[in-house]
Order: structure tokens, then C-alpha cells, then sequence
């Protein structure tokens, strides 16, 4: 099982709090370190000071940090469009060495998009932006040298795109898609995506997902196999009950809640849940760390969970 570390900074966090944070996975370990791309804080917290975008982060860290694989969970299809983003990741990809991998959703976050100033269509309409912004990617990124991409669709179209700069991962960069949908978004990883990911849902609602991504592999005859599975959960460690009642009153949460929903308690039964995700096909969990300031959390869960894991 490998454990990433997932962060919001959103919610309130500076390019070098964001770096701290990389850095402590980095040293701890993890496989990887992965933001959400959001423009808007959510809850009661203050939020400052603002958000960080999330490839210009990524672009940083690909420089600041050494090994640590980077990525976004999920960026919305709805702040860029698909050529751009296509050049920006190849971009931030060189820049880290080949380390990169993106997230790409559909976008939920009405808010946002009316803080900024970013049009916010139906539902409908933002995953028939996705399935195009998925198919662009991956075709300007899978164009052989010395030949052009073109596409025709209902929102994008593309005409004889050098399907400049290639990423330096052959032959691309990993694609994540993920959500709780029960056919669009299967159907979308079973097409597209090199990982499928449910994101803070209980355990049942995981094993249902996995069970609707087996059948969207079918029908494209892929074999399910070949998709990763990975969840996205809250976590919080503690050594004692104090301990972990200080990290959860910290983010806002209830202990019990966290250890319903999420992945609470002491370093021993934080292991335990996560094996219980192992044997639904899960290979891969995203820790979800709230208390970006909280370096030791990670610290602890590095030397104390991971080397459980095998």
C-alpha cells in the first residue's frame, strides 16, 4: 500500500508552508504529495492569506524538492483549457525530472467559479467539457514528433497542433479521474485514466465504485487490472487520546466522526483500516493533512504507519 499526502491549501497556506509540508513527505517517505485546485476557501476558516494556484505551486515544487512525485487531485476542467493545461504539465514535468501526474474533474465548486470570474455551466455540460478535455490531452500528448493533432467537438476544436512540448514521462504523465458518479465518471476512467479514485466516501460506497469501474473496463475490453484503485480520507494519528483530540479539535472535526468517515485513531489502527482497504483492490490512499502546520502529524504517521505497511 502507498500512502501520498493531500493538502487544501485553500483553506489558508503560503508557497512556503506548501513547501514545508512537501518537503516533510518528502523526507517521511510518501509517495507523493498532491494539492487540490481550488480558488475559494470552504468553512469557517479565514482562508488567508488567498489560494495559490495550483500548477504554479506544482512548478515550484518541482523545483524545490528532489524525488517526491507531484500532482493535483482533482484540477478542474473548468479554470483551463485543455491545450494550456496540456503545455503547462509537460512544462512543470521537465521541470521536476519526470515526476508529475494529473487529476483532472469535472468541477463542483459554484462559488469559486463566481468569486473569479470562471463560467459554470450545467453539469452536463461540464462533464462533456471533461470527456473532450481528457481526449485533447491525451491525444497531444500521445502525437508523435514531427506530426500535428487535430480535434473537432462540441466545446474544443484544435487544428494542426504541433502538440508541442511532449512531457518527459513516456509515454505520458499518469491521468487520475475520480468522483462518486455511477456511470460518466467510470466510464471516463475506464477510457482515459491510468488511476481511479474515490474520494472521501465510507468504505461500502468504495467498494461499489470499484465494482461500477470493473464493468465500464469491460465494456471498452480493458482489463480492470490495468487501473489503479486509490480513496482520498482525512487522517488523524495520534499516539494517545489527548493527543489525538488536539488534531482533531485543530481541523474542526469529531473523533468519531473521523473514525467513521476517515482514518483516526492511534498509528496501530490507522493501519489496520488502511489493510481493510487493500483487500476491495485498494493500492494507494491519499491522506488528506487539514493542519498544514502540523509537521510532526506527518512525521509521526511516516515512521510509525508506513513501516507497518510493509
Amino acid at each position: 500500500m502507498e500512502l501520498r499526502i493531500f493538502c487544501e491549501p485553500q483553506q489558508g497556506a503560503t508557497y512556503d508552508q506548501i513547501l514545508s509540508l512537501a518537503l516533510a513527505a518528502e523526507e517521511g517517505g510518501f509517495g507523493a504529495f498532491f494539492r487540490s485546485d481550488h480558488y475559494l476557501k470552504m468553512g469557517s476558516v479565514s482562508g488567508l492569506p488567498g489560494p495559490t494556484d495550483a500548477w504554479i505551486t506544482l512548478a515550484g515544487l518541482a523545483r524545490d524538492t528532489s524525488h517526491i512525485r507531484l500532482g493535483t487531485l482533482l484540477t478542474a476542467a473548468t479554470f483551463r483549457y485543455p491545450g494550456p493545461l496540456a503545455i503547462a504539465v509537460a512544462e512543470v514535468d521537465a521541470m521536476s525530472g519526470g515526476r508529475v501526474e494529473l487529476g483532472l474533474g469535472a468541477g463542483w465548486f459554484g462559488a469559486e467559479h463566481a468569486a473569479y470570474g470562471i463560467p459554470f455551466p450545467s453539469l452536463g455540460e461540464r462533464f462533456e467539457k471533461l470527456e473532450e478535455q481528457l481526449g485533447i490531452i491525451t491525444g497531444l500528448w500521445g502525437t508523435k514528433a514531427g506530426e500535428t493533432f487535430s480535434f473537432s467537438g462540441k466545446h474544443y476544436s484544435l487544428t494542426d497542433s504541433p502538440a508541442l512540448p511532449k512531457p518527459l514521462q513516456s509515454p505520458r504523465p499518469p491521468i487520475v479521474v475520480g468522483g462518486h458518479g455511477p456511470k460518466i465518471t467510470p466510464r471516463l476512467a475506464a477510457t482515459f485514466a491510468d488511476e481511479f479514485n474515490v474520494p472521501f466516501a465510507p468504505y461500502e460506497v468504495c467498494r461499489t465504485q470499484f465494482t461500477l469501474v470493473d464493468g465500464a473496463c469491460a465494456k471498452v475490453d480493458r482489463d480492470p487490472a490495468s487501473l489503479l484503485r486509490s480513496v482520498a480520507l482525512v487522517v488523524c494519528c495520534g499516539k494517545n487520546e489527548a493527543e489525538l483530540e488536539r488534531r482533531a479539535s485543530n481541523i474542526g472535526r469529531d473523533v468519531s466522526d473521523l473514525s467513521k468517515n476517515g482514518l483516526a485513531g492511534s498509528p496501530a489502527q490507522i493501519v489496520d483500516k488502511i489493510l481493510t482497504y487493500g483487500e476491495i483492490g485498494v493500492s494507494r490512499i491519499y491522506l488528506q493533512i487539514l493542519d498544514m502546520s502540523d509537521l510532526d502529524h506527518v512525521g509521526q504517521i511516516a515512521s510509525e504507519v508506513i513501516p507497518a505497511l510493509g
